[in-house]
């Protein structure tokens, strides 16, 4: 058997992408989802990748969950933290919900999935974390406030972990997607995404799920372990760093 992962959000986007390519390169695979069990359960037929509902902010919910998983599939030693939500809106429209929904969803998920594990990861002398921040996160985006602030919370995550977790063989590592071909950005309007979106990508496209797979394929191997704290750009060139 392959080393067990869990790609929280897995379900859908490019969550399910990443899922589908840790199952072709022979992971042990569970994605986690948090609501919509239509969706989850047409992925799982399809790919044959065990589906796991829990709700990534609340943490006794991400410990359960995960003790789940280690029971059905065998310890963690890949952790993709996927998970998030927008509630887009200028701050001084901004309440308080929205902000802490997003906060607790996108950054708070971090910690409550990747404490469970990491005591485990810290024993066996191996792990792979990957966390899915986003372009948001390095330049900021107007109307994001939240957004913004929990994915560049993300990269400090990763950095700070990273050298906790060196010497005893975990990485963690950061990779933000630019735009990418999931449901939420191909519903723009044809007209938003010529005139405002694609003008600003050098190459001249929106990104795809499959692209941001790859990278965290590369990032999770056994042979990655030199390469921990860093932050992988997946932008077509959009903001270089």
């Amino acid at each position: 058997m392959g080393r067990t992962a869990i790609v929280t959000g897995g379900t859908r986007g490019i969550g399910a992408a990443i899922a589908k390519a840790l199952k072709e390169a022979g992971y042990e695979v569970a994605a986690n989802y948090g609501g919509n069990d239509e969706k989850a359960n047409a992925f799982r037929e399809e790919t044959g990748i065990p589906v796991f509902k829990w709700d990534v902010s609340d943490e006794k919910a991400c410990a359960e969950g995960i003790a789940k998983v280690e029971e059905e599939l065998g310890p963690v030693e890949i952790l993709v933290n996927n998970a998030g939500i927008t509630r887009d809106a200028m701050f001084h429209k901004m309440d308080s919900a929205a902000w802490r929904a997003v906060i607790d969803t996108n950054l708070g998920s971090l910690f409550n999935m990747t404490r469970p594990i990491w005591d485990g990861m810290r024993e066996r002398g191996f792990g792979r974390i990957v966390n899915i921040a986003s372009i948001n996160g390095q330049k900021g985006q107007m109307g994001q406030v939240n957004y913004s602030a929990a994915k560049a919370g993300e990269i400090g995550f990763t950095r700070a972990l990273a050298q906790e977790g060196a010497r005893k063989g975990i990485t963690v590592n950061a990779i933000c997607p630019g735009y990418i071909a999931t449901e939420m950005v191909t519903a723009m309007p044809q007209e938003v995404l010529d005139k405002h979106i694609l003008p600003q990508i050098p190459v001249g496209r929106l990104g795809e799920p499959e692209e941001i797979a790859r990278a965290v394929i590369f990032l999770v191997a056994d042979e990655a372990g030199f390469i921990t704290g860093s932050t992988l750009t997946a932008n077509g060139g959009q903001y270089m760093v």
